[in-house]
């Protein structure tokens, strides 16, 4: 929330814009003046005129008193994935693995001790959540969460560890740090991870990682499956080699692209190929 900037170049008003847009969620997605101040922790005054602002920018919109983003705002997400080239280059492999195994794959990246949806392929199942881009949940508790928990350095999975959840969901429960880095010592070594209704009652998921052209996991991809549907044996066994393979061809594709070379054109001037 705004106030908790402390350098000399902070711009306390950029923050509160930007909490007032977070404050927006799956559960809350139109409030009031009065809501949006309270859940953003700003003055009554101060949140009417970032709501207007925000409006007149096109990113919320308002209707009988009440505010609701609008879809403007997913340019500010897909801004950051769209950076990375990685949703164009995922998008074919998720949607060919999905055609292959009948099942929904996502993608996610770490954020906190949370991870957050950036790209997802869904088929039509009853299936205990709901996901969407930018949906969030506690890495700990999610297969994807682990691949990326366990590629971090000890001393960053302390730190991440340590961070509180954004994800408003319970704690896991039965299960002491120390089982938890042992089962992400397993994780990095095997070079998958597992997750069987840990988030959720009937949902169970195997992820793997997905790396940048230095080698390094920058995002995780899973294959998420109805337990009553689908066995562990079969997860595993069947799903678990396609997941594989598409993660090696999205991270080799991501390695050329980053690898592609740059040309910056002054204003006005042309290549010779379209002079």
């Amino acid at each position: 929330m705004a106030g908790r900037g402390s350098g000399p170049d902070f711009v306390e008003a950029l923050a509160r814009g930007l909490d007032v847009l977070a404050s927006f969620d799956r559960d809350h997605p139109t409030m009031t003046l009065s809501e949006v101040a309270a859940a953003a922790r700003l003055a009554r005054p101060t949140a009417r005129r970032l709501l207007l602002t925000l409006e007149e920018l096109g990113f919320v919109r308002s209707s009988a008193g009440a505010f609701a983003l609008t879809p403007k705002v997913l340019i500010l997400g897909m801004a950051y994935v769209g950076a990375l080239g990685l949703w164009d280059i995922a998008r074919p492999h998720l949607e060919a693995l999905v055609a292959r195994t009948g099942e929904s794959s996502s993608m996610a990246q770490l954020d906190g001790s949370d991870i957050v949806y950036v790209a997802r392929v869904a088929v039509p199942k009853l299936i205990a959540l709901r996901v969407d881009i930018g949906t969030r949940f506690p890495a700990a508790q999610t297969s994807q969460g682990k691949v990326l928990l366990a590629a971090l350095a000890p001393d960053q999975l302390a730190a991440t560890l340590a961070q509180p959840s954004r994800a408003g969901l319970p704690p896991v429960i039965g299960r002491s740090p120390e089982q938890l880095r042992a089962e992400l010592t397993e994780v990095r070594a095997r070079g998958w991870a597992f997750a069987d209704e840990e988030l959720a009652p009937g949902v169970r998921s195997v992820a793997v990682p997905v790396r940048d052209g230095d080698g390094v996991v920058r995002a995780a991809m899973n294959v998420t499956v109805h337990a009553a549907e689908t066995s562990t044996e079969r997860l595993v066994g069947e799903h678990l080699p396609h997941l594989l393979r598409t993660a090696g061809d999205i991270s080799a594709e991501w390695a050329l692209w980053q690898s592609r070379p740059h040309v910056e054109l002054s204003p006005g001037r042309t290549t010779d190929a379209t002079a």
